[in-house]
């Protein structure tokens, strides 16, 4: 009767132990219904919403409606993507508390839909893929539109390995904001217009209102203009538009300058000074202090040199690439930038409550010359030409920089960086482009999106290990498996056997 007893006091302690099991699963699953969470384990946090997202999305009133148009048949390396994108919109309508919605829609099902794709905007790219044994090609769809009101806005391609987050956010915000921020490129003294900058306009337009500005004399610059931008002025400023810039600066507004004091390009012979100083004058007073001579970097572009054999490659440093830059919203997540004909920049402060920081330097091979120069494309430089260690060439000031108030404002040495000056020229580098947006960004808008423009999904390698550890590392993973569960029946084998003879001795 006690064994028995026992045995139903044990059936009954497992059956309440799956009841409570069972009522858990159940609370769990109605709590996640309410409250949505994940977990990233990304260094970069990859997989997370920035708080500038979800701030947008829980202020959304305006219904969302996103379709993204993705092929079906991809290969494996693309179909994360997809994958990918529709856990972000899964997050979406989360935070949106049900404002955003979304489908799929595959392009490649028949003609119609594939109307539509091209018709909303989305660009089909030619993938490689296998099947049966054979390659072919197909047209594939990677993209989505996102209406509001009746607006419609497109991503033509998502890229693989970059985060649609920046471009999916920025896109609600256009569609959903009253009004855009001004941002203004000053012009009157020799500096380039915004369409000159093609691609920094098109990526900035998504955002902010973009205009051409002319200072008149009779009136100040207008408050509603959030950044005033300045790229390599040519000509001389007068000091009453200093002066009415300095005012702007004091009311809040916020200051570009890409400023190069060289006049130098691959097709002259000479590298020379620009005769005015009125820009250099007027930074040195803000404790930036743009130098006469040119930044030479071994660390930089090539470029076809003529010679009495024909035409060689060569490096000309002359072109520096930018690798080194601070940990600061204006340049994260850049990774290298081309920078043609660079002063250097030396920092001076004049005043201990502006914050001046060094956000761009040259590399650690980085020597000074002094113009005027001839320039020799197939010139060969020695070592002992870059010995002046890295070079300052973009700062950000932060606080009264105009002697009262409070705003912000960055300086680059060279104002090349991002101009489209020719019809038809190649595309710029896209961290020239992100480069200069995000300087932007820092200025004008206090959302946050600035640290979504160059977030993506980082892929590290494994690092390079030598012949005999690969080999010993295989033969582990081939042996560990098979003595570990010849270990774990050993230790079974054990435990039976002395289960056993305990039931043997035991006296009934």
């Amino acid at each position: 009767m006690k064994k028995e007893r026992k045995t139903g006091m044990k059936q009954k302690a497992i059956v309440s132990k799956i009841i409570v099991f069972i009522l858990c699963v159940i609370l769990l699953n109605v709590a996640s219904y309410f409250f949505f969470f994940r977990l990233d384990f990304t260094a970069d946090k990859s997989y997370t919403l920035s708080k500038a997202t979800i701030d947008i999305l829980k202020k959304q009133k305006e219904d969302i409606a996103i379709t993204a148009y993705f092929s079906e048949d991809l290969p494996t390396q693309l179909l994360k993507s997809r994958n990918d994108f529709k856990d972000l919109l899964i997050e979406y309508k989360n935070y949106s508390k049900g404002k955003v919605s979304f489908n799929f829609i595959n392009p490649n099902e028949n003609e119609p839909q594939e109307k539509l794709a091209q018709g909303e905007g989305i660009r089909p790219v030619m993938v490689n893929i296998s099947e049966r044994d054979q390659e072919k090609q197909l047209r594939a769809y990677m993209g989505a539109s996102i209406a509001v009101n009746g607006q419609k806005e497109a991503i033509p391609i998502i890229q693989p390995g970059e985060s649609a987050e920046y471009a999916l956010t920025t896109l609600i915000k256009k569609l959903t904001s009253k009004e855009k921020t001004r941002i203004a490129f000053l012009q009157g003294h020799g500096e380039y217009p915004n369409y000159a900058l093609k691609q920094v306009v098109e990526q900035l337009s998504i955002s902010y209102q973009v205009e051409d500005y002319t200072i008149v004399d009779t009136s100040e610059i207008p408050s509603s203009i959030k950044t005033l931008i300045l790229i390599d002025p040519k000509d001389s400023i007068p000091p009453s538009h200093f002066t009415k810039i300095e005012t702007f600066m004091r009311n809040g507004g916020s200051l570009l300058i890409a400023y190069s004091n060289l006049l130098g390009a691959l097709n002259q012979p000479v590298l020379q000074n620009l005769p005015d100083s009125t820009m250099r004058n007027w930074l040195s007073i803000l404790g930036i202090i743009i130098s006469n001579e040119c930044i030479i970097d071994a660390q930089c572009r090539r470029v076809v040199a003529p010679t009495p054999q024909g035409s060689v490659v060569t490096r000309f440093p002359f072109l520096p690439v930018i690798k080194n830059f601070a940990n600061h919203p204006a340049t994260k997540g850049i990774d290298a930038a081309f920078f043609p004909f660079l002063n250097s920049i030396r920092i001076t402060p004049k005043n201990l409550l502006v914050k001046i920081t060094p956000l761009a330097y040259s590399s650690k091979k980085s020597g000074l010359v002094k113009p005027p120069l001839m320039i020799d494309l197939a010139k060969k430089w020695a070592d002992d030409d870059f010995n002046q260690g890295p070079q300052i060439v973009q700062v950000a000031l932060e606080g009264p920089i105009a002697g009262s108030g409070s705003s912000k404002m960055i300086v680059f040495s060279n104002g090349k960086f991002a101009v489209n000056t020719e019809p038809g020229q190649e595309e710029l580098n896209k961290d020239n482009i992100n480069l200069l947006s995000n300087s932007v960004d820092w200025l004008s808008d206090d959302t946050g999106l600035i640290e979504l423009r160059t977030k993506g999904v980082t892929y590290r390698t494994l690092d390079p290990l030598e012949e005999g550890k690969k080999e010993f590392i295989k033969y582990l993973n081939v042996l560990l498996p098979i003595v570990f569960i010849l270990l774990v029946g050993l230790i079974r084998k054990y435990q039976s056997r002395r289960k056993r003879i305990r039931l043997m001795e035991t006296n009934y």
